[in-house]
């Protein structure tokens, strides 16, 4: 074989040709595809969403939910394989597009075949949720023969522009898909939105942007668009990133921005709550609480590598605590402290139960760990909510009249009065996380997480690591408990069932362990929009089951993952070496040039 030959069958300068989009994937994900739009269908999920108009009079929310997924599945299917060392670029074109067209009917085609089941067929004695108006909305309100050509013609249309997506430049196609985003959450979020501009005086942009029969109107959407599409375009052709030129900064340069940045952040945070209005602020206030607990849980899981699926035993502690000293009607001890008297009890009594549940766990880890705390957060409920120790806890009626919290002579009651305290708290508990993760036990927690055998072999001290662990977290728990209980005003043991614990699991993964802005996010995407969202609130759990799934499968590392957690699970170094063996182990059985 010649040298030109071996060139032109390894591809321009000597690289090997890569793989095309295999349609065999389009065959498996378009199924798969279809049963999640009939799953989707079937629960609900389509027409309790379609209630929600995002773009009026064209859009709703429950389309744009069940047609996200033939898109989804066709811009997977059509994906193209990734560019390995050694190989060229993969080719784009018609293939791409027909993959995610090919998964876009085989979704099509289940969808419809369910609709037309449905409507032959009585299905609501298994799932009460496919009524007549469902299926007239699967079929966009057509007949049965007409629907068997739409929908699959739709979902394919569908599937094929996720395929199409990839035919853009990165550039085009990351300000198109972003822009899309920002619309749709711009009609998602209408009440936040319109809160937001009323608060700030200028409800001239409510009648711009929305419609007054609900959703954006399509000016407003035609201009949102163009705003973020515009800001992404600008953004996609900068050289450097804002990182990037922060971290260009000499020191002193670095300080003074920090320092600019810190003031900014306050002045908007001390307008906040009276712009937001008293629901919003009601809702950033609970998911500032949530934020308080997963800080803490961060520091246990994120930091340390401790599984702690009892971490509401701590946050029960705290509001109990806080109730037990503060509350003119506790079961037996009246003292009746402010709740600022009381925190440092709140601390120590927290403080106490990190040693007793940290203690029995030291030789344990992994799935181990987690069953073991599992059973300690259980235990704490069950003895809260025992008739036993109903003279100390108040047993299943709880604790109530728990007094509100008090700065000198004003008295916080409101939610935009509460917004401070919790924020504040956040504040304390981001800095004790961020000196701890830098200082010498946060060093040797990290030297634990990556591998505990290692660790103690290099000298770190395993017991005082875990303890501490468990201790600030339980401390940072414990300050959340006393605000929930200060700003409910009672406390009851169903407050602090297992639920509570997986959610604040699952904002730190999903935001990503270790890195207090994904916690901050985490907190935000789980905890708020479902509380901003009630059309969601039926299916917050099924939702929150998909993510982290997702999360897993595609973004093991979280939204925002901090750098040392994305080394550990990127080695797409090792990954591009392991491919090249493959490659190098079949071009093993190719004759060599004077075998020809």
């Amino acid at each position: 074989m010649s040298t030109a030959a071996a060139i032109d069958t390894r591809g321009t300068a000597g690289l090997r040709p890569s793989r095309p989009v295999d349609l065999r994937r389009a065959i498996r994900l378009g199924p798969l595809a279809g049963v999640v739009a009939i799953v989707m269908a079937a629960i609900g999920m389509v027409e309790t969403f379609e209630s929600r108009v995002l773009i009026d009079p064209f859009l709703a929310l429950g389309y744009a939910a069940l047609y996200l997924v033939p898109f989804a599945f066709g811009y997977v299917a059509a994906q193209p394989p990734e560019q390995l060392e050694g190989f060229a670029p993969p080719k784009l074109g018609g293939r791409n597009v027909a993959a995610g067209a090919l998964a876009g009917l085989l979704c099509g085609v289940l969808l419809t075949g369910f609709s037309l089941l449905a409507g032959a067929v009585d299905l609501r004695t298994t799932f009460p949720s496919v009524s007549p108006a469902m299926v007239q909305l699967l079929r966009f309100g057509l007949g049965a023969g007409a629907a068997a050509v739409v929908v699959p013609l739709v979902s394919t249309v569908v599937g094929a522009s996720g395929g199409v997506v990839h035919l853009l430049p990165a550039r085009l196609r990351r300000s198109i898909l972003y822009s899309l985003a920002w619309v749709l959450l711009w009609g998602l979020l209408e009440d936040v939105f319109q809160q937001f501009f009323r608060g700030f005086r200028v409800p001239g942009l409510n009648q711009m942007l929305y419609a007054r029969s609900g959703g954006l109107s399509v000016r407003g959407a035609v201009v949102i668009g163009i705003v973020f599409f515009g800001i992404y375009w600008y953004l996609g052709g900068r050289k450097t990133t804002v990182r990037g030129r922060f971290e260009q900064l000499n020191q002193q340069q670095r300080v003074r921005v920090s320092l600019v940045a810190v003031v900014l952040v306050f002045l908007a945070l001390a307008v906040l709550p009276s712009i937001l209005g008293s629901f919003l602020s009601e809702v950033l206030d609970l998911a500032g609480l949530f934020l308080l607990m997963a800080l803490g849980l961060n520091i246990v899981v994120g930091f340390a590598g401790l599984l702690d699926l009892g971490y509401v035993a701590f946050f029960a502690v705290g509001a109990y605590t806080a109730a037990i000293l503060t509350s003119p009607n506790s079961p037996r001890w009246t003292p009746e402290m402010t709740l600022w008297g009381a925190l440092p009890f709140v601390m120590l009594a927290a403080a106490v139960a990190g040693l007793l549940v940290g203690a029995p766990v030291l030789r344990m880890r992994g799935d181990y760990l987690a069953i073991v705390t599992l059973g300690f957060g259980e235990i704490a409920r069950i003895l809260l909510n025992s008739e036993a120790l109903a003279p100390e806890f108040g047993g299943a009626q709880g604790i109530i009249n728990i007094p509100t919290m008090t700065i000198g002579p004003i008295i916080i009651k409101t939610p935009q009065n509460f917004f401070f305290p919790i924020f504040i708290f956040v504040l304390l508990a981001v800095y004790v996380s961020l000196s701890l993760q830098k200082s010498r036990i946060g060093r040797a927690w990290m030297a634990m997480r990556e591998d505990e055998s290692v660790a103690e072999t290099m000298g770190v001290n395993i017991v005082t690591a875990k303890l501490s662990a468990f201790i600030v977290g339980a401390v940072l728990a414990s300050l959340g408990g006393a605000l929930f209980s200060a700003k409910i005003g009672a406390i009851f043991p169903h407050s602090f069932n297992i639920v509570v614990s997986i959610t604040v699991l699952v904002i730190i993964i999903v935001g990503g362990m270790g890195s207090i802005p994904g916690v901050a996010l985490g907190a935000v995407v789980l905890i708020a929009m479902p509380e901003l969202l009630r059309e969601f609130s039926e299916y917050k759990f099924l939702l929150y089951g998909v993510l982290l799934i997702f999360m897993m499968i595609k973004r093991p590392e979280g939204f925002i993952p901090s750098r040392r957690r994305a080394k550990e699970l990127h080695k797409d170094e090792l990954l591009q070496d392991a491919w090249m063996d493959i490659y190098q182990a079949d071009a093993g059985d190719e004759p060599a040039e004077g075998d020809v």
